[in-house]
């Protein structure tokens, strides 16, 4: 669905011989023509073709400073429809989707591969909505290596009815981990992932982590290798992205965030004050 955009009137004066001073008000305009046209930067999409062709506007693009939080609960997953530098300058991606959309919003948070990201269109018939991301967002999580018929995960922000299913997750993804293993025992996966040694100082055994937005429980760490694995029971692994991810390949890392805490109070001196007082 299109976001219509708006321009106001000014407010004019008019001096008449016999009248007082009165003000003239010009009426708002709305233009009905909205849509972004994507100049796509990896494979090409037919898709493209279908989007109509407009020249610049004035269009103002929603953005949001809302803070979000999300379970790691994957809703979804969800197609690439398209990806690439959209008209107003920045990078926007297409997405197709059915549960996520329902009672969204223009503002809402959608974590996309545990990436939380704001909707600035959407079209509840084409079953699609459109996201924004900066440059430092490419630069820090995976989905730079996504295309046009890419699989993601999708889950809304949490509302303050929601059951918390999994584990406190920002979608603020800490860095990059590579998949150098997958083996299957029984209906389930392991899965080892190697991470710098940056993000591994927060991952502990039977801890928990997110990958690719997805909640998980750490099993082993690694130190030496600079890896963690996790194993994946059956549903899971059709209800999310990784099983699909070959050895090689990356995936957005989020460590716990308490983890982060804590070594935060004892660097301050938090712990030694309280002993001394």
């Amino acid at each position: 669905m299109a976001v219509s955009s708006f321009s106001l009137g000014f407010f004019s004066k008019t001096r008449k011989p016999s009248l007082p001073k009165t003000l003239i008000f010009t009426p708002p305009t709305v233009s009905t023509n909205s849509h972004l046209k994507f100049n796509p930067i990896f494979r090409p999409s037919t898709l493209t073709l279908f989007l109509p062709i407009q020249k610049p506007n004035n269009k103002t693009h929603f953005k949001s400073h809302i803070c979000c939080l999300f379970t790691g609960i994957v809703e979804e997953m969800g197609e690439i429809k398209q990806l690439g530098i959209a008209e107003h300058g920045g990078f926007d991606m297409r997405i197709g989707a059915k549960t996520v959309l329902e009672g969204v919003n223009l503002g809402d948070s959608i974590a996309v591969n545990g990436t939380c990201l704001t909707v600035t269109e959407f079209d509840t018939q084409l079953s699609e909505f459109t996201v924004g991301l900066s440059p430092e967002t490419l630069r820090k999580t995976s989905l730079v290596e996504l295309e046009p018929g890419s699989v993601v995960n999708l889950e809304r922000a949490v509302q303050p009815t929601s059951r918390m299913g999994g584990h406190f997750v920002q979608g603020h993804v800490d860095g990059t981990g590579e998949i150098v293993a997958k083996e299957p025992e029984g209906d389930s996966l392991w899965v080892k992932v190697k991470a710098g040694k940056d993000l591994l100082r927060y991952i502990v055994p039977k801890g928990f982590i997110a990958v690719d937005g997805t909640s998980l429980t750490v099993v082993d760490v690694f130190d030496e290798e600079e890896c963690f694995n996790f194993m994946l029971v059956a549903y899971t692994q059709q209800n999310v992205v990784i099983p699909s991810k070959k050895v090689g390949q990356k995936v957005n890392l989020e460590v716990d965030i308490l983890g982060k805490y804590v070594e935060r109070l004892l660097s301050s001196g938090f712990v030694d004050s309280i002993k001394s007082s």
